[in-house]
């Protein structure tokens, strides 16, 4: 049996030399001595092969930048960068040839003499190597096409150890020897090939392992990474330190004893250690980048608004991670490593509480900066080894990997005032404010017909009396602004606030929460939303959306389009100069007063949550907008600690930095908005001002303040109302007009549009003063003597 096998090789082997110059020029392939079933698929694969073999461009890792050309990320499928044989080192070139193929430059498609083995051996059911290198090239070219194509049976076709493969792989070979020259295989087969440990192609390998670019390889490190093709798990020097230096040894010799290298040269590069200290690793997608909520948002926004790289978003994210862009952003990393710093010094990553900051450019959108609390991006499973990680960009909406959001407490009446301000209302608008009211019973105006507030809903602050916007807004008055929401109504306010950029974090529309607490911030909003609703009042009615890539480059320097910002008018200018001349009451002297930068103009607003669940300040000039913002954790790994602490959340909290919290909007502004806004408004080196408004549209509207002669305090409180004003009740003595009885109205004439008219009702006669009784001397007793 063993001595039939003998023979059988042997006459396998003259059979096959006897036609190995026919299978060289591509004529015939072998047959004779195939099993049946073997000599038939071969047969027929060479039947159906083209004569030439589609080589796509190799996948290249793609580059994010920031703005300053720095690495912020790579994204890849495979880590590749395409380098040009005259990058690449002549030493790493011929220690390649010489381990792989070393009669490369001296046969065509086929190593005869490897092949006739490699044939023989295969035909007995063992895989043995002797495919040339440019049949190996052939065989990376159809692994790598399959796995484009999401096609695992071509990927096994190209892989599967039998004589058909070969037989493939050699057809492709010989149309591939003359399509190109040795040199331009050698360059693809160097681009292409796997060096272990993720790095595909030779430049990433280099760096990879030695920190240098593939043309700087001296021989050591040349013959290491010759070496690893064959095998690249078995003989990684990271993992088998042992096993990669005896490869790579094997690689020295075998230069040596084909005189590609001296002995001396030879046991020289033997000497040399290999040094994990001197890798490079790469920073594959964003968990490993300096910024790595930037850098995801910026992936997001490539895969769902990047329509030049696809049409559909598996397109884009392909070209992301294949076309070997050069993607930059406009994030500037001072500014990101200012607000980090700024933040992280008032709220620590496993605080209870989270904390934001986020900067834009009004005028074109540019983010400048977004930073959070929780830096770092990893398991946010609240486990017992949880260091603060998370999945989660907190500035961002769900669509966008972001949280839930946050309700932006008074920050939203911005929007109450801006949507007067664009109805005729004037910061001469007047209502009475008490300590505290419940709402409850009254309507409101709204998107769908009126909104009736059915159940108790008290309205507190500790101002009390006249108040028009002036005051209201730069003291942040609770009861102004709901008397005046209600008012302008309801749904001019939302679609305001919806039209100047503000969303949702759940990515529904801004009008389901056209409800009367909307002007208290009762809506889970997005850090990045505020600032662009912000940002469009800075920039004077004009909305920029928030951009972060600046531009896209191909691997051959060819523009990209990016997305845009998309600016375009939204609110008149006029109106917007109103509301930024009103809103810098709370920098100059009011609630926000604790976050102004001199020498700028700045407006902005606080925001409180009730029962002190965050706390808010958004600040702008015209040349940027911030938002900082620190909000109690509602997730289940704060749950039993929000119990045990009551009804106080943020109220006198102390962070384990040491911060202790007051729990009001004004505290965010002054640790946190103003330091981090002063580092980048220097950066921007603009010093913009606001225009002022004109005084017709500052003022508002006056109108008419209807008579009130012959009515009672109902009817006239009724004709006012018609008249768009609100109206209160002040009672008073009166002899003329009987107890319940109108006396007439706080004001006559004309008043601004929406103002609180009093109806002054008589309590009656004002009673007489008691007497006052005259005392009745008495008589003093005296007592009787004693006897």
């Amino acid at each position: 049996m063993r001595m039939g096998k003998r023979l059988y090789s042997l006459v396998m082997l003259g059979v096959v030399a006897i036609l190995g110059g026919l299978l060289a020029a591509g004529l015939i392939v072998p047959v004779v001595g195939m099993t049946a079933a073997t000599g038939k698929d071969a047969l027929n694969s060479l039947d159906t092969l083209p004569t030439e073999l589609d080589t796509p461009d190799q996948w290249e890792r793609s580059r994010l930048l920031t703005v300053d050309g720095k690495v912020l990320a790579y994204f890849y499928d495979e880590n590749r960068v395409y380098r040009p044989l005259s990058e690449i080192a002549p030493i790493m070139q011929k220690a390649q040839v010489a381990i792989e193929d070393h009669r490369f430059y001296e046969h065509g498609a086929m190593d005869l003499t490897g092949t006739l083995r490699a044939l023989v051996s295969t035909s007995q059911g063992n895989t043995q190597g002797g495919s040339s290198l440019t049949q190996q090239y052939v065989r990376l070219v159809l692994v790598e096409t399959a796995e484009e194509n999401n096609d695992p049976a071509a990927r096994a076709a190209a892989t599967e150890n039998t004589l058909a493969r070969k037989v493939r792989e050699l057809r492709y070979a010989i149309a591939v020897e003359k399509k190109f020259t040795k040199d331009q295989i050698l360059e693809r087969y160097l681009n292409i090939a796997y060096y272990g440990d993720g790095a595909y192609g030779v430049e990433a390998a280099a760096m990879h392992y030695f920190g240098v670019h593939a043309k700087d390889l001296n021989l050591a490190q040349a013959a290491m990474l010759a070496g690893l093709v064959r095998n690249p798990v078995a003989t990684n020097p990271v993992k088998f330190p042992a096993l990669g230096i005896q490869r790579r040894n094997d690689v020295l010799t075998r230069m040596a004893s084909l005189e590609v290298i001296t002995p001396e040269e030879a046991a020289a590069a033997k000497a040399e250690k290999f040094d994990p200290k001197k890798m490079k690793l790469s920073l594959k997608g964003c968990a490993n980048s300096e910024f790595p909520f930037v850098c995801d948002y910026a992936l997001e926004v490539l895969k769902q608004q990047a329509t030049a790289l696809g049409n559909t978003e598996e397109e884009r994210l392909e070209r992301v991670y294949r076309g070997g862009l050069t993607i930059t952003t406009q994030i500037d990393p001072a500014a990101q490593r200012n607000a980090q710093k700024v933040l992280s010094r008032s709220v620590a990553a496993k605080d209870p509480v989270i904390g934001v900051i986020t900067m834009m450019e009004p005028s074109t959108g540019l983010i400048r900066a977004m930073v959070q609390s929780r830096p770092t991006m990893g398991d946010n499973d609240g486990g017992k080894k949880w260091k603060g990680e998370t999945f989660y960009n907190y500035n961002v909406g769900q669509d966008y990997n972001g949280y839930n959001g946050f309700q932006g407490g008074s920050t939203f009446k911005i929007y109450v005032a801006a949507a007067a301000l664009d109805n005729g209302f004037g910061v001469r608008t007047s209502f009475k404010v008490p300590y505290s009211r419940n709402y409850e019973g009254q309507v409101f105006p709204s998107c769908n017909g009126s909104v009736k507030v059915n159940k108790r809903w008290v309205v507190d602050g500790p101002e009390k009396g006249m108040y028009d916007m002036w005051r209201g807004t730069s003291q942040s008055v609770n009861n102004y602004f709901v008397p005046l929401e209600q008012a302008v109504g309801i749904c001019p306010v939302v679609k305001m606030a919806k039209k100047v950029g503000l969303e949702l974090a759940s990515g529904e529309d801004l009008t389901t929460e056209a409800f009367p607490a909307f002007t208290l911030g009762a809506a889970d909003v997005t850090p990045l939303s505020m600032v662009t609703a912000y940002g469009t009042f800075a920039n004077r009615g004009v909305r920029c959306n928030p951009i972060i890539i600046k531009s896209i480059a191909t691997k051959d320097g060819t523009k990209v389009p990016v997305p845009s910002a998309g600016c375009k008018r939204v609110i008149d200018a006029d109106v917007a100069d109103a509301v930024n001349k009103v809103f810098q009451g709370p920098i100059n002297s009011g609630t926000l007063r604790g976050a102004r930068i001199w020498g700028y103009d700045m407006a902005g607003k606080t925001g409180t949550v009730p029962l002190n669940k965050a706390e808010w300040s958004v600040a702008y000039t015209p040349d940027l907008v911030a938002a900082a913002g620190i909000s109690f954790d509602n997730g289940p790994k704060f749950k039993k600690f929000w119990k045990n602490r009551g009804q106080r959340f943020l109220r006198y909290l102390r962070l384990k930095t040491g911060v202790t919290l007051t729990g009001f909007g004004a505290d965010a502004g002054q640790r946190i908005l103003r330091p981090a806004m002063q580092k980048a408004l220097a950066d921007i080196g603009k010093n913009t001002k606001f225009v002022d408004p004109p005084a017709s549209v500052l003022n508002g509207q006056s109108v008419d303040v209807p008579s009130c002669s012959g009515m009672g305090p109902s009817a006239c409180s009724l004709t006012l109302a018609k008249a768009g004003f609100s109206t209160y009740t002040t009672k008073e003595y009166s002899d003329i007009v009987g107890e319940g009885g109108l006396i007439g109205l706080t004001r006559s004439g004309s008043a601004p549009k929406g103002s609180a008219i009093g109806i002054r009702v008589s309590k009656g006669p004002e009673p007489l003063p008691d007497p006052t009784p005259t005392p009745t001397p008495s008589t003093p007793t005296k007592k009787p003597r004693k006897p």
